[in-house]
């Protein structure tokens, strides 16, 4: 299949190609940021709401859960919409939902409005997978790929400053406000710039529909199942550091709001600086031409072994000597979440990105959810972070075994596609 991204009547360019990304990069940020006010905020939300550990791991259980269910229905509604009209619709739904935040009180309307941002914010990673396979050739993506992490990274390293700066004169409610606000201007921009660009990645003519494969057979693609099955234990200890971190260096050196910050920002400049390296020496490596199994399991393996140190962080005597700690094993999660996202757009064909996306964010989605209520007992239970710092640790290394066993192999599907702009003389851009 080939798409077409380019304004009607003209010839595609350079130019549109990373305005889209950067539009899409800015759309990453606004859903981390949506996301991570609560856990930026914990103390002082706890503190006036009077939330204990293990209400707050419900909610974070409740938003994993409600991105799960939602992730199912996603990927194919993503693949039918696509990216054109998926990207505004996606996020004028997780700003509302954020809106919403601002005017709860009880815990059960935080867990409605959790939901509510979990079950919208499922279509962040199908809809962001699909427009980098539209707009990128294949060898680029891992490039894409990581730097759109790293770019979402960044606002994981300015939302610690940014947020409590708001929270001071607006309270946590306002950051809540202004949060959904600003993804609905992200919108009226998104429409204006797109209003005369066909990207040809929507529902396909009912010739190729014909050529469907029976919807049974995705779910006996063992390259699907090598995807869940990977994210599943990966995503686990990125959820688990994405919604406790703040909470561990509370716990471990007493930091709260503005204190915070500091160490948080370098465990995520770890997270940048992941995926950059990451995305980038995959496509030189690809473009050397060195297989795209080795490439993939390579770099899958390399991340994997950086995350075994995680549990030194609890030794660490100052709070940025933990958070160095941390940052290598955000590095690392990246370093593998690149990878294995590129290697979704390595193995399935465009039509179905969306779906395949969306089947395994789910599987790590159900991790996450398992990982947060998990612990958020633990950590009621008074047994600490060790217990799940030590499976987080071994957890990227199952991920790549069970890769291996279900694709020993990797193979591109579209080995032959030049790039996904025709007309466009610079594929490698």
């Amino acid at each position: 299949m080939t798409s077409a991204t380019h304004p009607v009547g003209g010839e595609p360019s350079l130019r549109l190609r990373w305005m889209l990304f950067a539009f899409l990069a800015a759309s990453g940020i606004l859903a981390l940021v949506d996301r991570q006010i609560i856990s930026v905020l914990k103390p002082e939300m706890a503190a006036e709401l009077g939330w204990t550990d293990d209400d707050y791991g419900t909610l974070g259980a409740w938003f994993q859960g409600a991105t799960a269910v939602a992730l199912l229905g996603a990927g194919p509604l993503v693949d039918k919409l696509g990216v054109k009209w998926a990207n505004p619709i996606a996020v004028i739904s997780w700003s509302v939902a954020a809106l919403f935040h601002g005017w709860a009180h009880t815990l059960v309307q935080f867990t409605l409005c959790r939901i509510g941002l979990g079950a919208t914010e499922a279509a962040v990673t199908p809809t962001a997978v699909k427009t980098i396979a539209t707009i990128f050739p294949p060898h680029m993506r891992s490039t894409g790929v990581g730097l759109q992490n790293a770019i979402a990274s960044f606002g994981a390293i300015s939302a610690p400053f940014i947020i409590p700066m708001i929270a001071g004169p607006f309270g946590w409610r306002g950051a809540f406000l202004l949060a959904g606000a600003a993804g609905l201007v992200w919108a009226v921009g998104w429409l204006l710039v797109t209003r005369k660009v066909n990207f040809g990645d929507a529902a396909p003519p009912p010739a190729a529909a014909a050529e469907t494969p029976p919807r049974g057979a995705f779910f006996r693609d063992r390259a699907a199942w090598a995807v869940a099955g990977a994210k599943f234990l990966s995503d686990s200890t990125w959820w688990l550091l994405l919604f406790w971190m703040p909470d561990f260096l509370n716990r471990q050196f007493g930091l709260s709001g503005g204190d915070i910050a500091a160490p948080l920002a370098l465990a995520y400049t770890g997270a940048a600086a992941g995926s950059l390296i990451s995305g980038t020496l995959a496509t030189r490596f690809l473009a050397r031409g060195i297989s795209v199994n080795r490439v993939r399991k390579v770099a899958m393996l390399v991340s994997a072994l950086m995350v075994l140190p995680m549990p030194l962080a609890l030794q660490a005597t100052s709070p940025f000597a933990a958070a160095g700690v941390l940052a290598l094993v955000l590095a690392a999660h990246q370093g593998f979440s690149t990878n294995l996202f590129a290697l979704i757009t390595d193995v399935t064909p465009k039509a179905k990105i969306g779906r395949m996306t969306s089947f395994g964010v789910f599987s790590g989605n159900i991790g996450g959810m398992l990982i947060l209520k998990v612990a958020g007992m633990v950590l009621a239970a008074g047994l600490g972070y060790l217990p799940l710092f030590l499976f987080a640790s071994v957890s990227y290394l199952l991920a790549l075994g069970w890769i291996h066993v279900m694709l020993p192999n990797i193979r591109l599907v579209d080995a032959g596609e030049r790039a996904n702009l025709p007309g466009d003389g610079h594929a490698g851009a």
